[in-house]
């Protein structure tokens, strides 16, 4: 799935309004996976269901689900980080910033 939301341009829009929140391209690459996935099943719903108020909140349920899984990595990758500066205390924070 590409993350153009236009072949949705025709649905529901309660439907292009929840699809809109499954754009991934702005995450940094460690997260793109996580979020694409989620993208990728919100996308096979839309194409397979007709518009209601029960893809709506399945599709809501999935951007919570994806909102989550994000999450999780952003955390794992901060508990990476901390190890490393555990070994190394001079090894960059998240922000660029050098440990102190």
């Amino acid at each position: 799935m590409s993350e153009s939301f236009e072949p949705y341009a025709h649905r529901h829009p309660s439907t292009q309004h929840v699809m809109r929140y499954f754009a991934w391209g702005h995450l940094p690459a460690h997260l793109q996976e996580k979020s694409q996935a989620c993208a990728e099943l919100a996308g096979l719903m839309v194409s397979s269901l007709p518009d209601g108020p029960e893809l709506t909140a399945g599709l809501r349920k999935l951007l919570e689900a994806k909102d989550c899984f994000v999450r999780a990595a952003l955390d794992a990758a901060a508990a990476e980080q901390e190890a490393a500066r555990s070994v190394d205390p001079a090894a960059p924070y998240g922000d660029g910033t050098e440990g102190a």
